[in-house]
């Protein structure tokens, strides 16, 4: 039988000798998004003890925070494409497939991209973290990062309920701005001119899939009918699985500055722009639209803000020849897909055959000897980063900055054995396996 409610409380006062946590890991990866995620995971798979720190109360960075619903650039080009990028991303894909209605399979004219839920998703990144036994912090801004003789020794965060000090061998930037490079006080880039718009995605229900507008649909309407709802982006398509009556719309375009201020207002003006969206397509489009209601609002969605410099500055015109570096260690063949006008973006795209490659050149700074950057953050020219930033690739180079760090070891990512290096990362270079069967290939069947 249940007493009496409890009552009781007691007065507490800052502990000065106690406020602080103290935490000893072999790697720290700074970011828990696709490629944060992938690098404590695989870490976490070659044995090695991991803290694994976000800023958001929650796992699963931008893929499922800011829901941007695709995993773009897994596949080679043509319809029934292969799988570019394995081992992690292949523990995502087999949960996914496992979670009815979580995943599908988008086999359009040009290549596969594959739509899912970030429910789904996010449900993953918290069960492998747990399985792994790996150390999440989250809830934690980069405070100051402590370095001698060219190494990071330790990281010091706050989160809302105090501080934390994490000491580590080597540590992963996956943040995605390179706050941890930055932090640090190693070089860095940034757009020399004109800055990269992001994108609030929103998410709807109710919708009615058999009137379902194309993309092309969409974008000639905002194109012709955009000043009236005030809509600054003039392209916009949906993801959407089928059968599921939800859609994650992408219409917007949004300044992303690394001012703290500017990027706060920007956020706000982010929704507004996709609650205007939202406002077009109920009007525009009734039947499929009209009955639509916002589910939720996506975090800001950020592509490019700043990036490390590294041993090697990946440019555009290597993507477009297809050069094979010797320390390659991912490939993708998505397009060069830059956002650096208000009310659209370049969209070059590639031939089925084509393929190109990341060099671990582009995650290791210059100046840092236990230092990798994953993701949005490695070293390209503005053009060469907007085509391999994207999930499948960055699976790729979490998994990679994983394993340079595991080689490592005390000494330096800039002097690990290469062999080593490409033999641990082959499959993500050189396998070509299809997730499809030899009728579905010679018959293109499946494709929609």
């Amino acid at each position: 039988m249940a007493g009496s409610p409890s009552t009781e409380t007691r007065i507490v006062r800052r502990d000065n000798a106690r406020a602080t946590r103290h935490l000893k890991a072999d790697i720290c990866v700074v970011g828990a998004g696709i490629a944060g995620m992938s690098a404590a995971l695989q870490a976490a798979k070659l044995g090695r003890s991991v803290v694994l720190v976000d800023s958001q109360p929650a796992l699963g960075g931008q893929a499922v925070n800011s829901i941007i619903a695709t995993f773009c650039g897994l596949f080679s080009n043509g319809t029934h494409g292969y799988q570019f990028t394995h081992g992690i991303a292949d523990d995502i894909l087999s949960y996914l497939e496992a979670q009815e209605g979580a995943i599908y399979y988008r086999n359009g004219p040009n290549t596969t991209v594959v739509y899912y839920d970030e429910v789904a998703l996010g449900r993953w990144s918290e069960n492998s973290v747990l399985e792994a036994g790996i150390t999440p912090l989250l809830g934690a801004m980069l405070l100051d990062v402590h370095v001698e003789d060219g190494r990071i020794m330790r990281t010091d965060f706050m989160t809302r309920y105090g501080a934390v000090s994490i000491e580590a061998q080597g540590f992963v930037d996956a943040s995605g701005d390179a706050a941890l490079t930055y932090q640090a006080g190693f070089a860095c880039r940034e757009p020399a001119r004109q800055g990269v718009f992001g994108t609030q995605m929103v998410v709807l229900e109710h919708i009615d899939e058999r009137h379902q507008p194309t993309k092309q649909e969409i974008s000639q309407r905002m194109r012709e009918r955009g000043d009236a709802y005030g809509l600054l982006r003039r392209e916009g398509l949906g993801f959407n699985i089928p059968g599921s009556g939800i859609a994650a719309m992408n219409m917007t375009h949004v300044e992303t500055p690394l001012d703290p201020l500017e990027a706060s207002a920007k956020a706000l003006e982010g929704k507004e722009q996709a609650a205007r969206g939202v406002e077009f397509l109920r009007q525009e489009f009734p039947e499929c639209f009209g009955k639509a209601r916002i589910r939720s609002f996506g975090l800001p969605g950020i592509r490019q803000t700043r990036w490390i410099v590294g041993r090697h500055h990946l440019t555009v015109d290597e993507l477009k020849s297809g050069y094979r570096f010797d320390d390659a260690i991912g490939r993708t063949a998505w397009p060069i897909e830059l956002h650096d006008h208000s009310d659209g973006h370049h969209w070059i795209t590639f031939d089925e055959e084509h393929v190109h490659y990341i060099p671990l050149g582009s995650l290791v700074p210059e100046e840092c000897h236990n230092l990798v950057a994953a993701g949005r953050c490695i070293d390209a020219d503005a053009a060469a980063l907007s085509s391999v930033r994207v999930m499948g690739p960055c699976m790729a180079m979490g998994m990679a900055a994983a394993h340079a760090l595991d080689l490592a070891g005390s000494g330096s990512v800039h002097a690990i054995d290469a062999a080593a290096m490409r033999e641990r990362v082959k499959e993500n270079v050189e396998k070509r396996h299809y997730r499809w069967s030899e009728a579905d290939l010679a018959n293109k069947v499946a494709t929609s």
